[in-house]
């Protein structure tokens, strides 16, 4: 694990304005969760995100995320095509974000890693899983197409295929 992989409780905010990952409470592993897994967690309550909620309730997961993640969630969350889903499961994305808000640490945006990602919209969650070594959460075709890289690199993408896993922080990683 890199210099940035223990991560706990919110630190104070830094230069940038924005939260430095935890330091105090040991977290087994630090995750990062692209877009669309993140509608399965906070809006659409698909059964397969379960074990995600859990381990991240049981402080087992530390979610790293950056302000363009954060504003991507936003902007996502007014496509028309999201409104039905939204209404259907009687949210708003005022209460999606304030989901998003409790849960994922704000942490600076990370330095380009040294792979590139064909889709230029997921380079953000590759950078800032490189930089954390983090475990990355995607189900976007060009990120799994980047797994064996991101090995490489002490990023493990999708680990959580084996549920086990997801109880015990990744910790076999």
């Amino acid at each position: 694990m890199g210099a940035h992989a223990a991560v706990g409780a919110h630190a104070a905010e830094g230069a940038t304005g924005l939260e430095q990952p935890p330091t105090q409470r040991e977290v087994h592993a630090p995750v990062v969760i692209d877009t669309n897994v993140v509608l399965d967690l906070l809006v659409f309550g698909d059964p397969n995100s379960a074990e995600l909620r859990a381990a991240l309730e049981a402080g087992h997961l530390q979610w790293l995320a950056t302000a363009a993640m954060r504003e991507e969630l936003l902007r996502v969350l007014d496509y028309p095509q999201l409104q039905p889903r939204l209404a259907f499961y009687r949210l708003t994305p005022t209460q999606v974000m304030a989901a998003f808000d409790a849960r994922a640490t704000l942490c600076p945006t990370a330095p380009k890693a040294t792979c590139t990602c064909k889709d230029a919209d997921d380079q953000k969650f590759i950078d800032l899983a490189v930089a954390y070594q983090a475990v990355l959460l995607s189900k976007d075709k060009a990120v799994l197409a980047m797994r064996k890289r991101l090995e490489r690199l002490g990023v493990a993408l999708n680990p959580g295929a084996d549920k086990k896993a997801l109880k015990t922080g990744f910790a076999g990683r």
